[in-house]
């Protein structure tokens, strides 16, 4: 995978990007199970890869899921 060139914002901040899925699986609490997935980020590698909810990277970035 290359690299992406980062865009700068004004006050020298950037918009991190989830670039693809890799995994998923549920965190099982005592009561309930949180379903979580493994999301690769742009200009990252997979070794930085990060557990996140599930639910909110669906409300936030839906097209990961097609």
């Amino acid at each position: 995978m290359q690299e992406q060139p980062i865009s700068l914002q004004k006050d020298l901040t950037y918009e991190e990007e989830p670039v693809q899925i890799l995994d998923q699986k549920e965190q099982v609490m005592r009561n309930k199970s949180i379903p979580l997935v493994k999301v690769l980020w742009r200009s990252h590698q997979v070794e930085e890869a990060t557990w996140e909810s599930e639910k909110r990277m669906r409300q936030q970035y839906p097209y990961l899921f097609e």
